[in-house]
């Protein structure tokens, strides 16, 4: 055959191949573009139409900026005529309940806002539900741990034993105290004590102010838990019950339509904020033999880790400990 002939025929080929690329990733992008407008059309008609809004407090609670534009957004919305805050956390960072809070408290006063305690809300899961005009929690729910802590890890004789010296020149002595190379000084931990009682002795003011308790009362717990009949007595909660109540109030004492459904809103997605590039490329990724939950899954560990990866500064949260199965606290006034 004439060399020319198969010259011709393979710069064909290439050209075909080239164009199918093209042409399927054009449809992959086309069909992710629908998914995507017809997945926002759904959020859109689910937050229209009068109702009354549910927003869900979970798991360990960090920088929750997240959470924080979705609060707004409910307080913004004149669809929105009331809101229950279902809450299931141990708590988190003392900053992370202090804007979150803030927020709800925004939010309560141009909207009625009651709060429900499932199974678990306790130190700042507590402090969110403090921000609502009546809280409502299961008979057997985990609550209180009204208290602040700081940890930090302690690994000079690790350090020592895997051979490694760690030196620091700092700008006084209690530049970066305490340090995880070396003993904590009592200098280093009274400065600990003072930032811990600080933060204690607002949260206490919160819950004297919400609640209508004596600083004396609150203290006297000693940051521990309480079920949700022991804070009923306690004063921390205003009601036994659950969603169904909590509806139930806000019909009877804030003249809410008893007709509205419940609908629950929820923050943006994690991949929020992803090029349409990246999210394209991971699922088209996927068409091809890849696996794009690992590809998507990439981008996202970044912010997950840079948010999440760990309780950094002034704490406050419940500890349940899942080895022993036995329950143990850390709070109150270190």
């Amino acid at each position: 055959m004439d060399a020319d002939i198969l010259l011709d025929r393979r710069r064909l080929r290439r050209r075909l191949s080239f164009w199918r690329v093209v042409a399927f990733l054009a449809v992959a992008v086309a069909v992710i573009a629908v998914i995507g407008f017809f997945a926002g059309g759904k959020a859109l008609i689910e937050r229209t139409g009068a109702q009354i809004a549910r927003i869900e407090i979970s798991g360990v609670m960090f920088g929750e900026r997240r959470l924080i534009d979705l609060i707004d957004k409910v307080r913004k919305s004149d669809a929105v005529k009331a809101v229950i805050i279902a809450i299931d956390s141990p708590g988190g960072t003392t900053a992370a309940g202090e804007s979150v809070y803030g927020a709800l408290r925004e939010l309560a006063d141009e909207k009625p806002v009651v709060a429900t305690i499932d199974t678990l809300g306790a130190s700042a899961g507590y402090m969110a539900a403090l921000a609502s005009e009546r809280i409502f929690a299961r008979r057997s729910a985990i609550t209180g741990s009204i208290g602040v802590l700081f940890q930090f890890a302690q690994v000079e004789e690790l350090m020592q034993t895997i051979g490694v010296d760690i030196e620091m020149v700092t700008s006084g002595e209690l530049k970066a105290q305490p340090s995880p190379f070396e003993p904590a000084s009592e200098e280093a931990r009274q400065l600990l004590r003072t930032l811990v009682a600080d933060s204690y002795d607002w949260f206490v003011d919160l819950v004297v102010e919400r609640r209508g308790l004596s600083a004396d009362a609150v203290r006297a717990g000693e940051g521990r838990i309480f079920t949700g009949g022991q804070a009923l007595d306690a004063g921390l909660i205003d009601a036994i019950g659950g969603e169904k109540e909590a509806k139930a109030w806000l019909v009877a004492e804030k003249d809410i339509d008893e007709a509205l459904p419940i609908k629950t809103w929820k923050p943006k997605p994690v991949y929020d904020g992803l090029s349409f590039m990246e999210i394209a490329g991971g699922w088209v990724a996927g068409l091809f033999g890849g696996d794009a939950r690992l590809t998507l899954g990439a981008r996202m560990a970044e912010r997950i880790i840079d948010e999440r990866l760990m309780l950094d500064g002034l704490v406050s949260v419940w500890h349940a400990s899942p080895a022993s199965g036995q329950f143990s606290e850390k709070g109150g006034r270190q």
